[in-house]
């Protein structure tokens, strides 16, 4: 008696993958996140070093941004040679650099040669989030990709409270020392060698199990959720960025209670991530809702007038955005096949990395005609509460061919 048909595999199905590859692309997804915060505590006592370096009041506090920069800028390309030479692969090369240029300010004395070495980083964190973000896609389908991806923010908003706290306690004995952290990535490389499964094209078939024709890359529904990706990557850097700025402007300047809010604001953000894994799989009307959740928070920040509610505000704002970024990702990769999951996750990467370089320039601009920056924070919450409400009018059109979701 013959043996029984294999059902026919589709877009969706995804090469198994258990729990331990998940750890190893968690604590990837990670590195970028220790470039962006490590160094923020021992700026001052690295802008004492290089006091006689002309230029370095403004060169200083570029060591800390502009591997974000660097990220934004190069994450697209990141994505193509992602597509073409593998991820695994691009991933492990582009830890063990991380790691090297990561720890070359331990031997440099030179501010020009630091900077140089922190814009090779960001280039090999463009690759790393990138390679780490399409191999969920690659290893998981489904509520569990939905669930890994959501982990990821979880993971990268947790470690940033942990790095911040290491970068203080390390440059307490020396401004350089905090630098050595970047070695982990030579921990990391081996590991994700030996764990990490190589990912494979899934076989596409048309409903009558013929070999199908890989569909076009979606440019513009890729360049439909970038665009909101950037809006949203404002959304999700405002509380981090300004709260102290508005904890200052109503008469708190104890960094103890600076502390004390962030870190709690950055727990309300693991809590959304965390909720996001719990939500109805229906997805139609969920970023609009997610985005009057956010608003509702910048408003009562925005009018607060005392210290307990400016906490409130940013806490319904953080579970907010914990929701958000695990909604847009998982969105953008649902609209990306194999071939070009590499290069439509780099454009994401970068659409949200941009997003975190423009919001303290969009405050800024929105400061002086608004007043002052808490009444900036609330125009931004009518903005995005504007934003919501035009979503949630176009999920209410018939979504295209049928799709259960509308762009």
């Amino acid at each position: 008696m013959p043996a029984p048909a294999a059902p026919p595999r589709h877009d969706h199905d995804t090469a198994p993958a258990g729990r331990l590859p998940a750890v190893m692309l968690m604590a990837g997804s990670c590195l970028p996140v220790l470039g962006a915060v490590l160094l923020a505590p021992v700026l001052p006592r690295m802008q004492d070093h290089f006091e006689g370096v002309p230029g370095s009041v403004a060169l200083v506090p570029v060591v800390l941004t502009v591997p974000a920069l660097s990220l934004a800028l190069l994450a697209p390309f990141a994505g193509m040679i992602v597509d073409r030479l593998g991820r695994k692969r691009l991933l492990i090369v582009a830890t063990v650099l991380y790691a090297l240029f990561g720890t070359a300010p331990l031997w440099l004395d030179s501010l020009h040669a630091i900077l140089v070495s922190r814009v090779l980083v960001g280039v090999t964190e463009a690759a790393i989030m990138t390679a780490c973000t399409t191999l969920i896609g690659d290893y998981y389908s489904g509520e569990a990709r939905n669930r890994y991806l959501a982990l990821q923010t979880m993971c990268a908003s947790a470690s940033a409270t942990v790095f911040f706290v290491l970068g203080g306690v390390l440059g307490a004995a020396d401004w350089r020392a905090p630098f050595w952290l970047y070695a982990v990535g030579l921990l990391l490389a081996p590991l994700m060698a030996r764990v990490l499964p190589v990912s494979l094209p899934p076989k596409r078939r048309d409903e009558t199990g013929a070999q199908s024709t890989p569909r076009p890359f979606p440019v513009r529904r890729m360049a439909g959720i970038c665009l909101l990706t950037v809006f949203g990557a404002v959304v999700f850097y405002t509380v981090p960025v300004e709260m102290a700025y508005l904890l200052d402007d109503l008469g708190t300047d104890s960094t103890g209670t600076i502390g004390a809010v962030t870190a709690v604001a950055s727990a309300a953000t693991v809590l959304g991530s965390a909720l996001f894994t719990r939500l109805s799989p229906d997805r139609r009307h969920r970023l609009p809702l997610l985005l009057a959740l956010c608003a509702a928070g910048f408003l009562l920040m925005g009018f607060a007038d005392s210290l307990p509610l400016l906490i409130a505000g940013a806490v319904v704002n953080c579970v907010g955005t914990g929701l958000l970024l695990p909604s847009l990702v998982t969105k953008a990769m649902s609209l990306l096949e194999f071939a070009d999951r590499g290069r439509g996750m780099g454009l994401w990467t970068t659409a949200f990395f941009l997003g975190e370089f423009l919001c303290p320039l969009i405050l800024l601009a929105g400061q002086e005609p608004a007043g002052s920056l808490a009444s900036a924070v609330a125009l931004l919450g009518v903005t995005t509460a504007v934003l919501a409400a035009a979503l949630l009018l176009t999920t209410r059109r018939p979504a295209p061919g049928g799709s259960p979701e509308s762009v």
